[in-house]
């Protein structure tokens, strides 16, 4: 679970689609101040978005769902990777 990992960028249209997919997949809709914040200044790492999002929805990152974490995880590793280098 949470851990250190590298800073990457995630664009910002990648940011609004894994957040869509975090939606629809999982339930995981934020608000639209937290879906504004992250689509306009994502964190840089997998694992800070990860958990900014399980924050967001007043879930612990480490005491949750440790399944629901791992596939929220895969999802926005998916969109980092689709953002490029």
């Amino acid at each position: 679970m949470p851990g250190s990992d590298s800073e990457q960028n995630i664009s910002h249209s990648e940011a609004r689609r894994v957040l869509s997919i975090l939606c629809i997949k999982y339930g995981l809709c934020l608000s639209p101040l937290w879906t504004a914040r992250l689509e306009k200044n994502p964190p840089r790492s997998i694992e800070k978005f990860t958990e900014t999002v399980f924050r967001a929805e007043g879930m612990d990152p480490v005491l949750g769902d440790t399944d629901l974490y791992k596939m929220v995880q895969a999802e926005v590793q998916l969109a980092f990777d689709r953002s490029g280098p």
